[in-house]
């Protein structure tokens, strides 16, 4: 399993269906206000960059930078940033490969990768120069990751009881001044009472949400179910998620919400205006655009979602981080019209995101790339490790009730309060 190579402190990861990429190191690290900055900054990067790489060629192999994105830059504390790791373990499809940025690494940043070559990749190791340095690296095996300890859950009512007004008011906003849609998002506190381990949180959301994207990255840690674009070989997709019930527990009981979901008037109209607003700003860039007619019912172990996979073909120029530019922030997280309803997040939300919700994955030499949004997420507190921010948020349309909007919420921070009290 990729997880286990991770060091405490100092990796990034990428992981789904027990395949991606861990990072170890930094070759380079730069902070950003957009993804387009960032796509400037890595294209002229990795022109220069030297590198080893066991298997050049495939998606996710040779040099790699990762990064999460602010939601809004404009009001926020918080910074976008780009980390090019110096050595990139990863998997796919029966295949793994290690990769390393320049020269210097030193061992102790690394720990062994003694199963991972017997198994896989042996051949390749042995007639690599790469060889000395995996031999060099099993002296040195990272500490076990750490559960977090008597870990305390903020719970304030009176913070939920505001929230359930700025939904009511949002909704008084759409019956009158021409909003048609707007993501609310709101944050709940956790504290542990020693520094919380960012890869023990890994591990939990890797096994019991393995269908979504779990990412680690400078302290921003995930599980999510929501691809915002994704390129290999000049094909785009993007996983739209609109529309959501909490799961019963019961499979009978299940199958009568799902169908439920699919008929609901409210969260058809939401997901239609989520699907719009990607394929309009997919559009300048792709030809050949697939959006299906209707949408279908994603189920994930805590709530089912609708979900539609839109598929184009990419410009040549146009690479994964320019894409994601082009798409953030969608109706999915922002809301319709993106100037009215990020004028009403501003106004009405009350909270700093930070990187919730922005632009969350990587991006190779070749321009590919997977960007999710940051949902499923917290965030640990530089300044004390022992505290994370955990968020959620929901589409506020015509009718919603603020009691489900809120019930909505507490679904969907059930990811990240299990990884931190499991």
């Amino acid at each position: 399993m990729l997880e286990k190579y991770l060091v405490d402190g100092s990796s990034v990861a990428w992981i789904r269906h027990g395949e991606g990429m861990v990072g170890l190191g930094c070759y380079a690290c730069t902070d950003v206000t957009s993804p387009a900055e960032a796509d400037a900054w890595w294209s002229t990067l990795v022109e220069g960059l030297d590198h080893h790489s066991q298997m050049p060629g495939v998606a996710g192999s040779g040099p790699l930078a990762f990064g999460s994105f602010t939601f809004d830059p404009d009001h926020t504390e918080a910074v976008s940033r780009l980390i090019v790791p110096k050595v990139i373990i990863g998997r796919r499809q029966g295949q793994a490969w290690l990769t390393v940025l320049g020269d210097g690494v030193s061992p102790v940043e690394i720990p062994p990768l003694v199963e991972l070559v017997e198994t896989q990749l042996v051949e390749q190791v042995e007639t690599s120069p790469l060889v000395e340095l995996v031999e060099a690296l099993t002296a040195a095996r990272p500490t076990a990751p750490r559960a977090p300890r008597s870990v305390r859950i903020e719970v304030d009512e009176a913070a939920q009881a505001r929230w359930k007004e700025r939904v009511a008011e949002a909704v008084r906003r759409i019956e009158t001044n021409g909003l048609e849609k707007v993501v609310l998002a709101r944050s709940v506190t956790a504290r542990a009472s020693e520094p919380i381990d960012a890869r023990h949180l890994v591990d939990t959301l890797a096994r019991d949400y393995p269908s979504c994207w779990t990412y680690c990255i400078d302290g921003l840690v995930g599980a999510s179910p929501e691809m915002l674009i994704r390129r290999e070989r000049g094909l785009a997709t993007s996983r739209i998620l609109a529309g959501t019930i909490r799961r019963s527990g019961s499979d009978e009981t299940d199958l009568k919400l799902a169908s439920a979901l699919a008929r609901s008037s409210k969260n058809l109209g939401e997901h239609e205006l989520a699907v719009a607003s990607v394929a309009e700003s997919l559009a300048p860039l792709c030809s050949g655009m697939n959006v299906p007619e209707s949408p279908y019912v994603l189920e994930l172990p805590n709530v089912l979602h609708l979900a539609t996979d839109v598929t184009a073909v990419a410009h040549k120029k146009a690479g994964a981080l320019r894409l994601a530019a082009a798409l953030h922030p969608s109706a999915a997280v922002c809301g319709t019209p993106t100037s009215v309803a990020r004028a009403a997040i501003a106004e009405l939300e009350g909270l700093d995101r930070g990187r919730y919700s922005g632009p969350v994955g990587w991006i190779d030499a070749r321009g590919d790339g997977e960007w999710a949004i940051a949902l499923r997420c917290g965030i640990i507190d530089a300044d004390d490790p022992r505290q994370i921010r955990l968020f959620a948020g929901c589409g506020i349309v015509e009718g919603s009730d603020p009691d489900e909007e809120l019930a909505e919420t507490q679904a969907k921070l059930v990811p990240m309060v299990n990884a931190l009290l499991g």
